[in-house]
């Protein structure tokens, strides 16, 4: 299964590493490091050489707490980066965005994904993500940035969320979007406790039919500090391990601050899925 990002090929016949590239200054783990077009491009060229099969650029932090930024400082953020590193990468490149605005103009400048934590919510989203063309991928937030982890509850964590990502993927496809050009993500870390972010990835192979293929998004997140104990910059071989159970687990896409190291992980994790 391939998809098509804005005529830049995504295999998803075998492990995909998504590399993340936060234009922002406040993001909990790399922000304030590639403001400048010059150095996200160079932190983007570095990751394709390790293996990234996808860049996603974001200009806004969905970390706990982060405040909301405008349309504007957000496109100021994002389009020179996206539009920089679609001309100088040959993989396609993601925009980490909730805002129809920023969706519109990051297609534009060739943008090849969709990826809106807020699952196409936004009032004019899911009409822009449809008219673009581009694949989308749908996460699963409870609340907002600023609240989420302000004691989220659920009776079955697994099924609510299953259901939420299922209505998404039946309105898109009602919206023009089809099931093809469309990935899910539970969102590990949005609203949700501990519990519940091991509960779904013990569960994870529930989500993979529910669209072409799952992404996840685990690494170096509080839910692997809390494990561990650890500092955002201690976090790697707890990321690599939820990586690999969620490529266990049937996961396409892992979203990755690591990719040389997720890169090989994932492929002897490949490997033995594969031996007969």
């Amino acid at each position: 299964m391939q998809l098509n990002c804005a005529g830049k090929m995504l295999d998803l016949n075998q492990p995909a590493v998504m590399g993340v590239l936060n234009v922002t200054p406040d993001s909990f783990s790399d922000g304030g490091c590639y403001l400048q077009p010059d150095a996200a491009l160079r932190r983007a060229e570095i990751m394709a050489e390790e293996g990234a099969a996808i860049i996603d650029v974001g200009g806004e932090s969905t970390r706990p707490g982060a405040p909301l930024v405008t349309v504007q400082e957000e496109l100021d953020r994002v389009l020179p980066v996206v539009e920089r590193l679609t001309r100088a990468l040959s993989i396609p490149i993601s925009v980490d965005t909730s805002k129809p605005e920023v969706m519109r103009e990051a297609a534009r400048v060739g943008a090849g994904l969709i990826n809106d934590v807020r699952a196409l919510q936004a009032p004019g989203a899911l009409d822009v993500a449809a008219a673009s063309g581009l694949p989308v991928c749908l996460m699963h937030l409870r609340g907002e940035p600023a609240t989420m982890q302000q004691v989220p509850r659920y009776s079955d964590a697994v099924a609510e969320v299953y259901a939420f990502l299922a209505e998404r993927v039946q309105i898109c496809e009602a919206a023009g979007i089809s099931r093809d050009r469309i990935l899910v993500d539970p969102g590990f870390g949005f609203g949700k406790t501990l519990e519940h972010n091991l509960r779904l990835l013990r569960h994870l192979n529930r989500f993979t039919d529910l669209a072409a293929g799952v992404l996840v998004g685990i690494s170096r997140k509080s839910m692997i500090g809390l494990l561990l104990n650890t500092p955002v910059t201690e976090r790697l071989s707890g990321s690599l391990a939820a990586a690999v159970i969620a490529l266990w687990q049937g996961a396409k896409i892992i979203r990755t601050h690591d990719v040389r190291e997720t890169v090989q992980a994932l492929c002897v994790c490949a490997a033995a899925r594969a031996a007969e």
